[in-house]
């Protein structure tokens, strides 16, 4: 099949995807994709509001519980470095939500600033649109991924003179190869940029040096591809976060671990919270993001006082007062899912989830008190679970050289990069799960594709 051949060309992977290939990208109305261009300035804004949310609670203006859940389990140096003055209005440059399209709409299950598969769905991009001569109207066309990328960069590098170096530590070494090609991709777009591992950082008086096949050059911005928790474990960490310090070079995502939690959801539906959002957001953007963001809970060991009931929290139309009320749950109530917020090796990549009415009940149980007691230090959030809607695809069976239909679920992730204050759309990649599948993720069964939108030549069925 061209398309896999064409992957394999491209070297994103040691031998083979590891996953189904379609002939056909996954195609949207255009209403849908429309949603999705609107989504950005939306979650833009809500990262704003959540920066803010946190630096008044820090000062005493908002619930000082606010800047404690957030900060939860992180060490106090990485919290005092976030909270630097230099770093104030830093904002994460790249928004990728998780998103479920449902029998009745949109769900956001999370939102990742630190995201892999930029470059696989800027490759894929390329290849679907090469394979068809554009016939097939991809979202963001051909070349956005790589070009939003690369003003996204620009924009974050300011005036520092310099190369880019993306940084791939060894916890992410998977995606290093689709950052390479991207890094490949950024230097034909006329930037310096090179994909790396954080020990090829040189550190000299003057600043970050890197070596390169054009020779050594001076970095002036860090790309951090990983994560905070990893911090430790990441050769010359605390000499990148010295030279970001000392104004040498500039770095994003920035080191604000608060705006990398997913408890954040849980703080738009808490309703001592509301006039804030209602005054940081306005009606509008509040209303969209309330529609599409699950409830959400942090799972506070803290005992509840025995008058009070956990805000919107209810079991068969009853408030619940306790946490241990939910071990009681039947498996038609359990409708919930139970997953780290952030700063933890089991908060990405679909590690440490559980899915309430998929556990038997001494599971749903054990689960459930693994993430109370988890709380010091890892806190846990319960979310609402929404099932997604069924769509129908092609994949290329490798073992009967045919085409095969699959009905799956899909999970939509939709790229967005800030430049010089606005946000735009680049792509969206689809990963389409069998139907029995309850954690949508890019496994060895799923189909990956980039999303198009639908004309009236499509005829693929949805």
């Amino acid at each position: 099949m061209a398309i896999r051949t064409q992957l394999q060309r491209a070297n994103l992977f040691d031998e083979t995807p590891s996953w189904r290939v379609s002939p056909c990208p996954l195609y949207l109305s255009a209403d849908q994709v429309k949603f999705f261009t609107d989504l950005g300035p939306h979650l833009l804004s809500f990262y704003r509001g959540l920066n803010r949310l946190y630096q008044e609670s820090v000062k005493g203006i908002q619930p000082k519980w606010v800047a404690g859940y957030l900060d939860q389990g992180k060490p106090d140096t990485l919290i005092q470095y976030s909270r630097m003055k230099r770093f104030r209005d830093a904002l994460p440059a790249v928004i990728r939500p998780d998103i479920i399209p449902t029998q009745d709409g949109m769900v956001i299950t999370e939102l990742d600033s630190v995201p892999g598969g930029i470059g696989l769905t800027a490759c894929l991009s390329h290849i679907y649109h090469d394979i068809d001569n554009g016939r097939a109207q991809l979202v963001g066309g051909r070349d956005r991924m790589v070009r939003g990328f690369a003003a996204m960069l620009q924009s974050a590098q300011e005036q520092r003179p310099g190369a880019i170096a993306i940084l791939v530590s060894e916890e992410a070494k998977d995606y290093r190869p689709e950052m390479s090609w991207l890094a490949a991709r950024l230097r034909q777009e006329g930037l310096a940029a090179w994909c790396v591992e954080p020990r090829e950082i040189r550190f000299t008086e003057e600043g970050l040096r890197l070596h390169t096949d054009q020779g050594e050059q001076a970095i002036g911005l860090v790309y951090r591809f990983y994560e905070l928790f990893d911090l430790l474990n990441i050769p010359k960490a605390e000499l990148v976060q010295y030279a970001v310090k000392k104004g040498w070079v500039g770095v994003t995502p920035p080191y604000k671990p608060a705006l990398e939690e997913k408890s954040a959801f849980a703080l738009l539906h808490h309703p001592v919270l509301r006039p804030f959002w209602d005054k940081a957001l306005g009606a509008e953007n509040l209303l969209q993001l309330n529609t599409i963001m699950p409830r959400t809970w942090l799972l506070d060991s803290t005992p509840v006082p025995p008058t009070a009931t956990i805000p919107a929290l209810q079991m068969s139309g009853r408030a619940v007062a306790n946490w241990s009320d939910l071990e009681a749950a039947t498996q038609k109530e359990r409708h919930f899912v139970i997953k780290p917020s952030g700063f933890s090796e089991l908060a990405w990549g679909s590690r440490g989830v559980s899915i309430g009415h998929d556990l038997p009940q001494t599971e749903w149980i054990d689960a459930l008190r693994n993430a109370l007691t988890s709380f010091p230090t890892t806190p846990y959030i319960l979310q609402e679970f929404h099932k997604g809607r069924l769509f129908e695809m092609d994949y290329f069976d490798e073992g009967s050289q045919a085409l095969v239909r699959m009905s799956g679920r899909a999970r939509l992730s939709p790229y967005y990069f800030v430049a010089e204050g606005a946000v735009e759309l680049a792509g969206i990649l689809a990963t389409v799960c069998p139907a029995d599948k309850k954690i949508l993720h890019g496994m060895k069964d799923a189909i990956m594709v980039p999303c198009a939108v639908r004309s009236a030549g499509a005829s693929q069925e949805h």
